[in-house]
């Protein structure tokens, strides 16, 4: 197949995409396609031209660094260009069997990026827009998963000016968690412990210039299951060695050691992998995803955090190692979503 990858964007998670991108770019040239990597906001004024690529002599590579990337400085570089579709994008897509969609954040996560694609009737890999645009939103996602009767933590969503110390004691409770409202790979997250540390919090969060939601802390083991059309896969337990599981934390390999299969026992995993398809469908996601939650041992209860519809796809990330430990390698993986997609197929795990 011609495979165009998307990846790069106009996102605080910017870098996390290109990650991935470059690294489902090369696993499907090992398997045979023509592939051609492309960032959604350059396009065509990138230092690589738009091209396809055959074999494996010519891979693509990008290391993630430690800060977050700055977007102001990048549309700086392109002659302050704000749309976020870059030249030659879309007609490239359209040359394309497939798109395999490698973003994360903003565009690529929220249903734009799918809705256009449809409009163009571009074959692209993952969830639809509705499905994205339900699961981005923190605080709908929380809503639609609260009505279920779920647990998830007691949250508000405002703006920052409207957010104080006093109303978090009073409706939230210390400590608590705050946190843009669609972001992912823990941009903007803090974790506010007093007062004094509120309103850094709220800055960073604002700096994303999104309604920020604020929720409780909940103490526990931090677990989280990806699923496959419907189908959960082994559970991973995520351990930082320090702090929390925060940007840092997330792409710098040897911050965080993941257990897979987390160490449950047999009618837990179940619990909490049926609890993880319940989610997955009350949001309306669609092909593959990631569930994250929260397991209280001390009360045997299991709280929903957030929903991811496309999970990261780097050598640190969740879903391709628990996919591995079920027998299904990185390069295979790539290649049934890419397949799943062309053919309007279920993908068997």
């Amino acid at each position: 197949m011609k495979i165009v990858v998307l990846g790069g964007g106009l996102s605080p998670e910017r870098d996390v995409s290109k990650k991935s991108a470059s690294l489902i770019a090369n696993a499907l040239l090992g398997r045979g396609h023509e592939v051609c990597l492309v960032d959604l906001y350059e396009g065509s004024e990138a230092e690589d031209p738009i091209e396809y690529r055959k074999g494996t002599d010519n891979l693509y590579s990008f290391e993630i660094p430690e800060a977050e990337p700055d977007l102001k400085a990048l549309i700086a570089d392109h002659g302050g260009r704000e749309e976020w579709i870059g030249p030659d994008v879309i007609d490239t897509c359209k040359t394309a069997d497939v798109v395999f969609l490698g973003l994360h954040g903003a565009h690529g996560e929220n249903g734009q990026i799918q809705a256009v694609l449809d409009a163009y009737g571009i074959k692209y890999t993952g969830c639809g827009y509705l499905g994205c645009a339900i699961a981005m939103d923190k605080d709908i996602s929380k809503l639609l998963v609260a009505g279920k009767g779920l647990n998830t933590a007691k949250w508000f969503t405002a703006e920052g000016k409207d957010i104080t110390y006093d109303r978090i004691k009073k409706e939230i409770g210390i400590p608590c968690v705050v946190k843009p409202i669609g972001c992912g790979s823990s941009c903007g997250v803090s974790i506010v412990k007093n007062e004094d540390e509120l309103q850094k919090a709220i800055e960073f969060a604002n700096s994303y210039e999104q309604l920020i939601l604020v929720e409780s802390f909940i103490k526990g083991r931090e677990i989280t299951i990806g699923v496959v059309n419907g189908k959960a896969l082994p559970i991973t337990e995520i351990k930082p060695h320090e702090g929390f599981y925060d940007y840092k934390n997330k792409y710098q390999a040897g911050l965080t050691t993941h257990v897979c299969p987390a160490e449950m026992s047999p009618e837990l995993t179940k619990r909490c992998q049926d609890l993880a398809v319940e989610v997955f469908e009350t949001l309306r996601m669609s092909s593959y995803g990631r569930i994250d939650f929260i397991y209280q041992e001390e009360t045997d209860s299991i709280w929903f955090i957030e929903a991811n519809n496309l999970p990261g796809m780097t050598s640190t990330s969740l879903v391709p190692e628990a996919a591995k430990v079920i027998g299904i390698e990185y390069d295979v993986l790539c290649e049934r979503i890419a397949l799943e997609a062309y053919n309007n197929q279920v993908m068997e795990i």
